[in-house]
Parts: structure tokens; C-alpha cells; sequence
């Protein structure tokens, strides 16, 4: 099972991601997040992977849609500290990290 918490910091967002990113998961993940995003209105969304121990194709739709959702918002998204197994998936997917 996934987990997200947060860490707001100025006009940034900090969501430290763990667990598992599936389908289900990806849907609870995406309305924490958005939430967070419409409390804060951050400037800069940080999704940190460092944690997240499995991701599917889920995962790729969820950072791909909270950077649309962001990105309305006239915010930036990044992704942060993938694990070597998500950055392939990642790098297929062409998603840039740090």
C-alpha cells in the first residue's frame, strides 16, 4: 500500500512518496495530492520517490497528471530520488528527475 505526507516549505510542496503505486493506489495518492495542492497553491510540487518501492505504468500517469494539474495552476512539478527500478521506468516514459 502506498503513502504520501507532506512537507510545505514557503512556495513549495513537498510530497514523500512510499509503498507500492498500482492502479488503486494511484487513485487515493492523486486525491491527496490534489488536496494538498489546492490547500498550499505551492509553486513548486516535489514529488519525492525515495521510498516507493514499486511502480506501474499508474505511477507515470499520476506524476504526469499532477504536472498538468500544476502546471494550471501556473505551478512546476519535479520528481525527485527515484529508486534505480523506477527511473527505468521513468526513463521509458521520459520523465525528467533529480
Amino acid at each position: 500500500m502506498a503513502k504520501v505526507w507532506f512537507i510545505p516549505a514557503g512556495s513549495t510542496l513537498a510530497a514523500y512518496l512510499s509503498g507500492e503505486i498500482d492502479h488503486h493506489a494511484a487513485q487515493s495518492l492523486r486525491q491527496e495530492i490534489d488536496a494538498q495542492v489546492d490547500a498550499h497553491m505551492p509553486e513548486l510540487l516535489a514529488l519525492d520517490f525515495s521510498g516507493v518501492t514499486f511502480m506501474d505504468s499508474s505511477g507515470v500517469g499520476l506524476i504526469l497528471g499532477r504536472g498538468r494539474y500544476i502546471a494550471s495552476l501556473g505551478g512546476r512539478l519535479t520528481v525527485q530520488n527515484p529508486p534505480a527500478q523506477i527511473r527505468k521506468m521513468l526513463d521509458l516514459a521520459r520523465i525528467h528527475y533529480v
